[in-house]
């Protein structure tokens, strides 16, 4: 049997890989190598691309030419941020051109710590090659842990300081700033603060352990820190116990549809196509605080904007402070109890949660954006002419004269806007 192997040239060939990458690997941990050189060491040792990510599949490191990028989109393996969509790729081999692409949990201690991807376009890795990348990712696996320790030290120090800032006891602004561009902040120049929150009803949804939660808490820093720094490394943006924060500057001088856009564009970015398992989010964007005195009022702008946003719009929101309108005199009302008393008071039967009430609930709504324009209401609810006309009296005998009235009309609108509040 080891002579069938020595006569093997395949065979021969991807032991000799193994026993360079095993050098390299060596030389690496050494010297205190990180990702991108072990995954520089793997590709050109064993003659394929590699590429290492989070374990929802954002790049971290690659050892990867155009031409595999090409290969691996593809082959509908990168989403259109970039994001390696690693749930697609079989441990076994999938499919890539003529040849191709395997992944590797990277583990330690049971933790799920990052994904190795390897490609070849063209032919089939070898077994040998295998378990080469197995070791190679236990490698990573060491570096990992390491950088992650040190990482959840800075970003709890930036975290605290930031939070610092948004309390307003960070010390002095020239103080401030010069802290903050240690950190290669950006702080002193006109941004928009966005809070990013995982949605509890997609957590709750999957019955979680704490410790899984805390994962995706973390991957979602990440994921908002990797966007970012892309866009512009001097972006702050750190983690909180159940928000990410960031601050994303704004041209002032230029459209402000432009200036939502980039917002939108890096929240899109974040969002991806949501595989990998990661989770739905909401995120509250503020006004623009134009300097480091704007910061704390931003940050409870933002917070506001994503609690409400959620709870009327419902998961995956995302909502801008300036668009709340009633929605954020409603929020202040501390006692949900009252606002539902409110509307059951005003809208009488309309505030039951029954599909009727709900069903002329959205007529009224219609009605009410239409200023009872009854044609223009038919028409956007699809309905006869003499339909909206009907449901125009029924409404009016529950409501009294809404059509007419317009201070009943004004409750009757608030009152649809606290039931939204209060469900």
């Amino acid at each position: 049997m080891g002579q069938d192997l020595i006569s093997d040239p395949e065979a021969v060939a991807a032991l000799e890989r193994a026993d360079a990458l095993h050098t390299a690997l060596s030389h690496i941990v050494l010297e205190g190598g990180d990702l991108a050189a072990i995954a520089e060491a793997v590709g050109v040792a064993l003659g394929c691309g590699v590429v290492f990510t989070s374990t929802d599949g954002r790049e971290r490191a690659a050892h990867l030419d155009e031409a595999q990028r090409e290969a691996l989109a593809g082959a509908d393996l990168l989403d259109p941020t970039g994001r390696v969509r690693v749930e697609r790729i079989d441990p076994d081999g999938t499919p890539v051109g003529g040849g191709e692409a395997l992944v590797r949990r990277v583990v330690a201690a049971g933790v799920d710590l990052a994904r190795l991807v390897a490609l070849r376009p063209e032919g089939h890795i070898h077994s040998s090659d295998v378990h080469a990348l197995e070791r190679a990712a236990i490698v990573a696996a060491l570096l990992v842990t390491r950088v992650e320790a040190i990482t959840a030290v800075e970003n709890k120090y930036r975290g605290d300081f930031l939070r610092d800032v948004f309390l307003g006891r960070a010390g002095e602004e020239d103080y401030v700033a010069e802290h903050a561009h240690a950190f290669g902040w950006h702080l002193g120049r006109p941004v928009v603060v966005v809070v990013g929150v995982l949605d509890p009803d997609a957590i709750a949804a999957l019955s979680a352990s704490p410790e899984d939660r805390r994962a995706w808490q973390d991957r979602f820093a990440h994921a908002w820190r990797q966007v970012t720094a892309t866009v512009d490394g001097s972006i702050a943006s750190v983690a909180f116990s159940r928000e990410v924060v960031t601050l994303i500057p704004v041209d002032l001088e230029g459209d402000p549809v432009a200036q939502h856009a980039a917002v939108d564009r890096i929240i899109e970015a974040v969002r991806g196509d949501r595989g990998g398992g990661r989770i739905a989010f909401s995120a509250g964007v503020s006004r623009v605080a134009h300097d480091l005195g704007d910061l704390p009022e931003a940050f409870r702008q933002a917070q506001r904007a994503v609690e409400i946003g959620r709870r009327v719009h419902g998961g995956g929101s995302v909502t801008r402070f300036d668009q709340l309108g009633l929605h954020r005199l409603l929020a202040l009302v501390p006692d949900g109890a009252e606002l539902t008393a409110f509307a059951a008071d005003v809208l009488g039967p309309l505030a039951e949660r029954t599909a009727e009430a709900a069903d002329l609930r959205e007529t009224l709504q219609v009605l009410l954006d239409t200023n009872f324009n009854v044609a223009e209401a038919a028409r956007a609810q699809f309905f006869h002419y003499n339909t909206m006309r009907y449901r125009v009296g029924k409404l009016q005998r529950i409501l009294g004269p809404v059509a007419s009235d317009p201070h009943l009309r004004l409750d009757v609108a608030v009152a649809l806007r606290a039931l939204e509040i209060a469900d």
